[in-house]
């Protein structure tokens, strides 16, 4: 699934380069940039992450579109 398809599904704003906050119940929230999707997920990097991989997150739980 490709980052259109998210974005006319869920009715998000979901773009490659696309600045989000993910907000969890147990974590503070963290900013990032949508670096692509993977089959109905965002893959995100979050700003000051030493890791090469992004995450994998549902493009409605937690997330904000800045």
């Amino acid at each position: 699934m490709s980052l259109d398809y998210i974005s006319t599904y869920y009715g998000v704003p979901a773009k490659r380069g696309q600045r989000v906050e993910y907000t969890s119940a147990t974590k503070p929230a963290r900013q990032g940039v949508i670096v692509g999707a993977h089959n109905q997920y965002l893959k995100i990097r979050f700003d000051g992450d030493t890791k090469t991989y992004a995450g994998v997150f549902h493009p409605t739980d937690g997330i904000t579109y800045l």
